[in-house]
């Protein structure tokens, strides 16, 4: 006998016929697009993204690029625009002391009065439409096609030709919270013009840093680089634990730029981030870090791509997870150097720490080669907490929970140290030595 569970949002009494799981995933999707707002000046584009979801769905596990990140959860929530409202008293926590300078958005609507007024020369931020939006952005990202159809104001962040801007900026992307799902579209897009350096923050959290916050946000954020432009970019998702985080982060490099990415995952009862890199120019350098931390019941899934477009291009490319409990940490990431990108140099690694037996990471690193004349290499580790280690640390004077502390610490160490903010570094370390040997819960699997 099969049975089916059938979302209160379709379910109009209960002698109505069955509802198909597809039904229902166009339900849901065509909900989420009524909620989206208009951009002034991006009508055009706007309609066309609505027209491209007209008869699409939310993606299902038979799904390839879904398979491992089941989408079940929002065919049974309900959902409503998110209030774009805040105090600056819950504001407050998840502003960085060492990085004052900050641009503060909540449920994707600029916040000024929380937001730095005097800002560096060269660098300038506007809110509104962009004629640069959208314009690199795979046609068949159904999410990032959603928030190009919805999103009501986008944060366009430019470094003019020429300057290095000496602070980090810290762009603060809050979500607050409703009797239910509440529903927000953030948009960026950071463009550096040629020869020119920017240290840049990307930060989502709940208002008041509310860990039992309950919302969807679905991001998008467009970057530029120009020529000899140089960006490391901190992207740290840190939301509330019932919460659902999509998110898109697009790359395009100019020759001889370079791009630092690191990205880390520690929130939301599910997570998804798109994570692209394309070198258009020659000489680029592109180098991707990451951590993610699935305890509880949380899925983590990173789904990251290199595109080498021209020759001489280098990348490197570490990602970690964490897995506790019955949490389940997801990766796949592609490297592709076609025939043009001859003497591209490439690493990628994944490296896995799995602390329970129920916990669960599926690891996928790819190379996709045409071109001959390469040096490419990958590979792929899930191991366990070393009892040996442990022993050693033990023998020192330590018991065993001190042991198992350290040993996550310095697993999860070597990408957090890289952040640019000692404040943020010192808090996730906490957080995920926390998480990470919180003990496992004896509910079922």
């Amino acid at each position: 006998m099969t049975l089916s569970v059938v979302s209160p949002l379709e379910q109009v009494n209960s002698d109505a016929a069955p509802v198909s799981a597809v039904e229902r995933r166009k339900t849901t999707l065509q909900q989420l697009l009524s909620l989206g707002q208009s951009a002034t000046g991006a009508e055009t584009l706007q309609t066309q993204a609505r027209d491209r979801l007209a008869d699409l769905a939310i993606p299902s596990t038979k799904v390839e690029a879904w398979r491992f990140t089941d989408l079940t959860l929002l065919l049974d929530r309900s959902f409503v625009a998110a209030p774009a409202t805040a105090e600056a008293d819950f504001v407050e926590p998840l502003l960085l002391a060492d990085v004052p300078l900050r641009a503060v958005f909540v449920d994707g609507q600029f916040q000024p009065a929380l937001s730095s007024t005097e800002w560096p020369e060269g660098l300038s931020l506007t809110v509104g439409f962009d004629a640069a939006i959208a314009q690199n952005l795979l046609a068949d990202d159904l999410f990032a096609t959603l928030n190009t159809a919805g999103f009501g104001q986008a944060a366009v962040i430019r470094v003019a030709a020429g300057a290095a801007i000496a602070q980090p900026l810290h762009l603060l992307w809050i979500s607050s919270s409703t009797s239910e799902t509440a529903f927000s579209q953030p948009r960026a897009l950071i463009e550096l013009g040629a020869n020119s350096a920017l240290t840049l923050i990307e930060d989502f959290a709940p208002l008041g840093n509310d860990c039992t916050a309950d919302y969807f946000v679905n991001t998008v954020t467009e970057i530029q680089l120009g020529a000899n432009a140089q960006l490391q970019h901190s992207r740290v998702q840190r939301d509330g634990d019932r919460a659902v985080h999509i998110g898109t982060t697009a790359v395009q490099q100019e020759r001889d730029s370079r791009y630092h990415g690191i990205a880390i995952s520690t929130g939301a009862q599910l997570s998804r981030h798109n994570y692209l890199a394309a070198q258009n120019g020659s000489q680029a350098e592109t180098v991707l870090d990451g951590l993610s931390l699935a305890d509880g019941d949380r899925l983590v899934d990173t789904h990251s791509g290199i595109f080498f477009n021209q020759p001489h291009g280098r990348s490197q490319q570490l990602h970690k997870c964490i897995a506790s409990d019955r949490g389940r940490a997801v990766f796949s990431g592609r490297v592709v150097v076609p025939q043009i990108a001859q003497q591209t140099d490439a690493a990628q690694l994944s490296r896995n720490l799995l602390l329970s037996s129920r916990a669960r990471i599926d690891t996928k690193p790819q190379l996709e080669i045409v071109a001959d004349d390469v040096k490419c290499s990958h590979g792929a580790t899930v191991s366990q907490l070393s009892e040996d280690e442990i022993f050693y640390l033990q023998s020192r004077g330590l018991d065993q929970a001190a042991a198992t502390h350290l040993l996550i610490e310095a697993f999860a160490g070597e990408i957090l140290q890289k952040l640019p903010s000692t404040q943020l570094r010192e808090a996730l370390s906490r957080c995920v030595s926390c998480r990470a040997e919180r003990p496992e819960s004896s509910s079922a699997s």
